[in-house]
């Protein structure tokens, strides 16, 4: 079928088809559900790439931004005024207030986008995104900084629309690669925002407010890019209802249905643990290279080994898709408790970024896992509403755990990431110990 140009056009899912009863089905299969596209059948497994692309920069940039509020914070505190005794206790404090105000809202955001638009939902983070970073920017003082990252809360709730949009249009045979390299975008972005803050401020000699700045125009950038570049994917049941009612009974139904329960909690340990141990890997850099250089250090450690980690995680994909997505979930979860272990006892900067590496892939691997899980197992009539909540365990989790880390640094940065550790281990066994039940049942004689 020839090719249509889809940056100003209307994507509707069709009639939704039955469930495939395996993971593998063809892309011929899959394209056979179509889609209404300007009052013309096309094919729904050609659009996919696209998607896939604009949502990732997208995914890339905020994720960029994000990634270097943390990484120079303490030095940004610094700069403020904050002394070195208090650094931990406010950099936990401040990190902990990103999603206060996300976490009520971030349902309606999810049912705004199946109800009106996807796409308008999408923009408007991007659009959030260029005043936050704006804002923080200007900071002066620590409160003022916390307000900044206070409206952090209304930028939430686009990464469950997006995964819910390239989960109706990819072919069922590519889900787990085509997850995979979305989840990999906010990884990759997350560690190239500090190295390239490191060279601004480290090689440059810029201030760090210019990091800020760089980042808002980028979103602004993005927001245009999405206006005028991408479709807008309907999902394959429109809900109908009030605004509040749906809101709230998608989280209902989340905590109602068994395996979206146990999926939920379980990342939720993976995210607990992250939010634990991200704002104090800056301070564990400050203790193993103190002085100018700094900057480039957190943007070596933070930077480049998180991106050499969420590249190598694009590979959890075509191996979920191969073993099945719970085998690799319970390995990825074993190597990141194994690599927060690690960080506080290595002796030097470049063998930090090491492990980091191996971290960051494992932490990567267990997003783009469970993603996959929820994608497939959660049914059509619930998996948009369901997708789009699936970041609610991090709200809960960045509320929460830089306020437990903020406590435990008073024993050292060593209590910190084994606190994270331990429930990485968690994880591992919640995931893994069902998984050897079932072997052992499996081969054992009748």
């Amino acid at each position: 079928m020839p090719s249509t140009d889809c940056s100003s056009c209307s994507i509707v899912a069709g009639p939704p088809a039955p469930e495939p009863s395996s993971q593998g089905v063809s892309d011929e299969a899959a394209s056979r559900r179509g889609a209404t596209f300007s009052g013309r059948r096309f094919d729904a497994a050609r659009s996919w790439h696209r998607l896939l692309i604009l949502y990732g920069i997208a995914s890339f940039v905020e994720a960029f931004g994000v990634s270097q509020v943390f990484a120079f914070m303490p030095p940004y505190l610094e700069g403020m005024g904050v002394p070195k005794a208090e650094l931990g206790q406010t950099v936990g404090l401040l990190s902990s207030l990103v999603f206060i105000l996300g976490l009520p809202i971030v349902p309606l955001w999810g049912v705004w986008a199946d109800k009106y638009s996807r796409k308008a939902v999408i923009i408007r983070s991007a659009v959030v995104e260029a005043v936050v970073f704006a804002a923080v920017a200007l900071s002066r003082t620590p409160w003022q900084l916390g307000l900044s990252l206070l409206l952090v809360g209304f930028q939430l709730g686009n990464t469950g629309v997006m995964l819910a949009a390239i989960r109706d249009v990819t072919p069922h045979r590519r889900l787990g690669s085509a997850i995979a390299l979305f989840g990999a975008t906010s990884p990759v972005g997350m560690a190239v925002g500090p190295w390239v803050g490191g060279v601004m401020i480290g090689v440059l000699g810029w201030p760090i407010a210019s990091v800020y700045w760089l980042s808002g125009a980028l979103s602004v950038a993005v927001a245009l890019l999405l206006a005028f570049g991408s479709a807008e994917v309907r999902p394959e049941v429109v809900p109908q209802g009030s605004i509040r009612s749906l809101a709230y009974g998608a989280v209902r139904g989340v905590l109602a249905d068994p395996t979206v329960r146990r999926l939920f909690l379980v990342f939720g340990l993976a995210f607990f643990a992250r939010q634990i141990a991200n704002p104090f890997l800056p301070l564990l850099v400050q203790q193993l290279a103190p002085g100018p250089h700094v900057a480039s250090a957190i943007g070596l450690v933070v930077g480049v080994g998180a991106l050499v980690g969420g590249l190598a995680s694009i590979v959890a994909g075509p191996l979920g898709d191969r073993f099945g997505f719970r085998p690799v979930l319970a390995v990825a979860f074993a190597g990141a408790a194994a690599g927060l272990v690690l960080m506080p006892l290595v002796p030097s900067v470049g063998a930090l970024a090491l492990v980091v590496v191996g971290w960051s892939a494992c932490v990567a691997a267990v997003s783009a896992m469970v993603f996959g899980l929820l994608a497939i197992e959660v049914p059509p009539e619930r998996r948009s509403a369901t997708l789009n909540l699936v970041y609610l365990p991090l709200y809960v989790a960045g509320i929460v755990g830089p306020s437990i880390g903020a406590a435990l640094v008073a024993g050292g940065l060593g209590v910190v990431f084994g606190g994270a550790a331990v429930l990485q281990a968690a994880g591992a066994m919640a995931v893994g110990v069902p998984l050897l039940v079932a072997v052992v049942r499996r081969i054992r004689p009748a």
